[in-house]
């Protein structure tokens, strides 16, 4: 798997220089380029046919690897509403607080949620930092129909540069992430649950 570009949404303090954020980005970014499909091919290739393959399974692999590594899986967190928000993908702890990690699998607007809820989090002193991955508008084209991308939330990033946050340190960044190639002679992707698929 690719990453094309990490953008950076939130540096308050310049968190993202800290040793621990650094390590846990180091740890995030190997787990993606890492992720080969089918298993063991050293690339991962999608089905070639629009809407074709399922976003899940790819997200259930990626949080797997993460688990090796000691990040908790489906974390919930208290960051002060009466009705908590849902699950985060994974975390990892820094101190006292976590760093969060969320993998879109739903559209646009869970992508503007999953922002939002580490937004909060931060805020709220419960996260240090997180970061949402997203698939280029190009590997978008193969997935799961209207699954939220990086192109169509793009405009948006100057509403979460641009705020002024009343905290000493906190980071949240964006990862867009692509495929490396497309084959008719590869299965699709299944779009049910089981990540196990894809090792």
């Amino acid at each position: 798997m690719k990453i094309l570009k990490i953008h950076d949404l939130i540096n308050v303090g310049n968190t993202k220089l800290r040793s621990e954020v650094q390590n846990v980005m180091d740890q995030i970014q190997a787990s993606i380029r890492l992720m080969d499909n089918p298993p063991g091919t050293g690339q991962f290739v999608l089905y070639n046919q629009r809407q074709a393959n399922g976003v899940k399974p790819i997200k259930d692999t990626f949080v797997s690897r993460l688990s090796e590594l000691g990040w908790r899986h489906e974390h919930r967190l208290d960051i002060g509403h009466t009705e908590r928000p849902g699950p985060i993908d994974a975390t990892f702890p820094i101190g006292p607080k976590f760093f969060a990690v969320e993998w879109e699998t739903g559209n646009i607007s869970s992508s503007h949620r999953a922002i939002n809820k580490m937004v909060m989090g931060i805020l709220n002193q419960q996260l240090i930092g997180g970061v949402l991955i997203l698939p280029s508008r190009d590997m978008y084209t193969y997935l799961t129909d209207r699954v939220g991308n990086f192109r169509e939330l793009e405009p948006y990033f100057p509403v979460w540069e641009q705020a002024v946050y009343p905290i000493t340190e906190g980071y949240l960044s964006i990862i867009e992430i692509e495929h490396d190639d497309v084959s008719n002679n590869v299965p699709p992707i299944t779009k049910g649950t089981d990540g196990r698929a894809l090792v």
